[in-house]
């Protein structure tokens, strides 16, 4: 059975929620897991896909916006799922998305304002209604 788990921030800033989503990515990436990260929207895409190239001085994290690439080892999209087996879904975005449940893990990355809590509790409830084994972690800033 899938995997959840809540990451709740401190800092209420996009950036910083995608920055987590990066370490979390390098994380598992590091683990030989393959990724998806799930954006908000286009933009959301297109900024990750920078920030994954840039985010460390001496590193980037291969991936692409093709779902469909077998040999991405990081996919990220706002709307389509990839393709191919993932490990694990890095969900930034608002909702759930419906191919959620083709994932070992979930991870779930909560920012700090209010707004983000009340959708996080949401899906929180979402999963616990349904039997999923969640954890949550409270990250500092």
């Amino acid at each position: 059975m899938t995997r959840v788990t809540f990451y709740l921030l401190a800092a209420a800033e996009d950036r910083a929620r995608q920055r987590f989503a990066c370490r979390l990515a390098r994380k598992a990436h590091g683990m030989g897991q393959r990724v998806h990260i799930h954006t908000p929207d286009a933009e959301a895409t297109r900024e990750m896909d920078r920030l994954l190239w840039t985010f460390e001085d001496t590193a980037f994290l291969p991936h692409g916006t093709d779902v469909d690439d077998p040999e991405s080892p990081i996919t990220l999209h706002e709307a389509a799922s990839p393709a191919d087996r993932c490990d694990v879904l890095i969900n930034l975005a608002p909702e759930i998305p419906e191919y959620f449940g083709r994932f070992e893990r979930i991870a779930d990355v909560v920012g700090g304002d209010e707004a983000s809590r009340a959708l996080g509790r949401e899906r929180y409830r979402f999963f616990k209604e349904r039997g999923y084994p969640l954890e949550h972690h409270a990250i500092g800033d």
